[in-house]
């Protein structure tokens, strides 16, 4: 929540940023908000008369090529998933048994992944049956449920978009690696509260490492020994409540505090550059 909310604050807040500066007054007529534009710009000693309208409209076109960017890669990025889940599911059609939203495939190697879609299935291997307990394989396929029902692959697509858009931004470049981390904890959470903490790391240690498509989210994608070490040492997963209450000040919390301190950071300069 914290990764999501800041990405989106900074999206907004450049936003807010470029419309303020093209706005007639930079705001909307609040006293305040004038008595400092005109503070700043008395101190602004041989800048040129349209430098804020310049930058405004440079602002402008700015962000209207990166949203189109974001647009593009987006679009691009979807469809390329589409088809490939496509294709992976037609085979799957042909080899795989259905069990419900469980397609079980003929192989020695203990293995799941989730695939995303309208609907989105879980795929397992009857390798999970035969080397893992029945409450490891229920581990095994809550949490893969969890990612279906969680929508992971949506936010880790999301955060794809992003760093293909936004290369030069760390925030942006670095989230896709710690979201696959941070959804691979929540998916371990939510199969935790199902069947219990030491059925969910004896299923994560017996899951085969074996690859998985790209487009597919699964137990043994990323942060073992992380995760092992959590779910040995880590406390119970808390209550349904408390989870909303922890992700609700996160995201206000990463979605404020920039904002808090840019504001507190531009009246201590006004102060100190033209005191009342």
């Amino acid at each position: 929540m914290a990764w999501l909310a800041s990405a989106t604050a900074v999206v907004a807040t450049t936003i807010v940023g470029v419309v303020l500066i093209l706005l007639p007054g930079h705001g909307f007529g609040q006293s305040m908000l004038t008595a400092l534009h005109n503070c700043w710009s008395s101190i602004q000693h041989g800048s040129l008369p349209n430098l804020e309208a310049t930058t405004g409209a440079l602002g402008a076109l700015l962000l209207l090529g990166l949203g189109v960017r974001l647009v593009v890669v987006s679009v691009r990025s979807a469809q390329r998933r589409a088809r490939t889940r496509a294709d992976h599911l037609a085979v799957l059609r042909i080899a795989a048994r259905r069990e419900g939203e469980t397609l079980w495939l003929e192989h020695d190697d203990p293995l799941a992944f989730s695939l995303a879609g309208r609907p989105g299935v879980v795929v397992a291997t009857e390798g999970l049956a035969k080397q893992l307990t029945s409450a490891q394989v229920e581990a095994v396929l809550a949490h893969e449920r969890a990612h279906l029902t969680g929508r992971h692959h949506l936010i880790i697509a999301i955060a794809d978009a992003l760093a293909n858009t936004f290369p030069f931004l760390p925030l942006f470049k670095l989230a896709p690696g710690v979201l696959r981390e941070l959804v691979e904890l929540v998916a371990d959470s939510a199969a935790v509260r199902v069947c219990g903490a030491e059925a969910v790391r004896d299923a994560l240690l017996k899951v085969s490492r074996n690859g998985v498509p790209g487009t597919a989210l699964a137990m043994s994608g990323t942060s073992i020994d992380v995760r092992v070490d959590r779910l040995t040492h880590g406390r119970a997963p808390t209550s349904r409540r408390r989870q909303l209450f922890s992700c609700g000040l996160a995201g206000f919390t990463a979605m404020t505090l920039p904002v808090l301190v840019a504001s507190g950071a531009m009246f201590a300069v006004v102060s100190v550059a033209c005191p009342a």
